[in-house]
């Protein structure tokens, strides 16, 4: 995003910025030059790498007031990037929908009235309808936006994909972008996902031996196939987006891996499990509070389809650096080392 001669430097609202995908596109964008970043979140991280050099705004987007602070900050700005997305408590699913979805209107409306004319919203892979019937047939980004009913997560990313289909038709004048990424990892992420999808019957030693090469087999569910993405690799195309004001969907996703070369990756096997047998497992164990994973994260994880990123490469010259098979290790070793950044979001308990 160079800064034009004779023009002030261009000016991005990033709400969110202060978790997983947040830090990854802070990361990137403190390499662009002659940009001037708000960050809005609700409990702003101290001033260290990659959180200082911006502008701190202290919001929660659920309150009363939160329409008409976003509408001040967004005035002026070029661009509004939409980062803010609950996934915990994921017990809790009338807490993630006043953020995720009322607060996402709140965002709409302030976006309308404060007259910004480009807005990026991270949408996910979560929100497509299930893999076709080859598992591993990639998709582009015209599949079937109908989420995967079971999931509160998934369901609140169609919600909102469909609020945006209508401002989109009352606001044409606004360029609007979806990013739909794939799971995004990067070490400083291990905790949270940790307490996401973990629990107290997993012990973070047993990843330890995972990611020594030391569990021979492990069970996947059957027609597994998963593509990770670096958070980096996914702020540098939020950037892209940013420099072209692109419009429409971009799927966002490193290398698609299948079981065997998933568990090749600790070198291990896979032993083939059932996957509706795999999901009834990872319901009850959530249901005993054994698991962090609720059966609506296993759907997304394991039933949502590989995505073809061909778009991004065309359009925004986009490509990975860091592969599925790299991040997976990243993410183990994370995990391992209870990695976690200084950011509020990210250094959970």
């Amino acid at each position: 995003m160079p800064e034009q001669r004779g023009t002030p430097e261009p000016t991005v609202v990033v709400v969110g910025a202060s978790g997983n995908v947040g830090t990854g596109l802070l990361r990137v964008l403190q390499e662009v030059p002659d940009v001037r970043v708000r960050a809005v979140c609700r409990r702003p991280p101290p001033p260290v790498p990659p959180y200082d050099g911006v502008e701190w705004q202290a919001l929660d987007i659920t309150r009363a007031d939160a329409e008409a602070r976003l509408t001040e900050l967004c005035t002026g700005a070029d661009a509004v990037v939409h980062l803010a997305w609950a996934i915990q408590p994921v017990r809790d699913e009338g807490a993630l929908r006043r953020v995720n979805v009322d607060g996402t209107a709140a965002l709409l409306r302030a976006v309308r009235r404060s007259g910004v004319g480009h807005l990026i919203f991270a949408s996910s892979l979560g929100a497509y309808a299930s893999s076709p019937e080859d598992p591993t047939t990639p998709v582009d980004e015209s599949w079937p936006v109908t989420g995967q009913p079971r999931s509160a997560y998934s369901r609140d990313k169609l919600i909102v994909e469909r609020m945006l289909d209508a401002f989109e038709r009352d606001n044409p004048g606004v360029a609007v972008a979806r990013v739909r990424p794939t799971l995004v990892v990067q070490r400083e992420a291990a905790r949270e996902m940790s307490r996401l999808f973990l629990g107290p019957i997993v012990p973070r030693a047993l990843f330890g031996l995972l990611a020594g090469g030391r569990i021979p087999l492990f069970p996947m569910p059957t027609g597994t196939v998963l593509q990770f993405v670096h958070a980096d690799d996914l702020g540098r195309a939020f950037v892209a987006i940013l420099d072209r004001r692109s419009r429409g969907a971009f799927n966002i996703a490193a290398d698609a891996l299948d079981a065997r070369e998933l568990t090749a990756v600790v070198g291990a096997r896979p032993v083939p499990v059932p996957q509706d047998l795999a999901r009834i497992v990872v319901e009850v164990l959530f249901r005993l509070h054994a698991l962090g994973m609720s059966a609506g994260w296993f759907d997304v994880a394991v039933r949502t389809p590989v995505m073809d990123t061909g778009r991004a490469r065309l359009e925004l010259g986009w490509e990975p650096k860091v592969g599925t098979a790299e991040a997976l290790r990243i993410l183990l070793e994370g995990v391992v080392d209870d990695a976690t950044s200084p950011s509020p979001a990210l250094a959970v308990g």
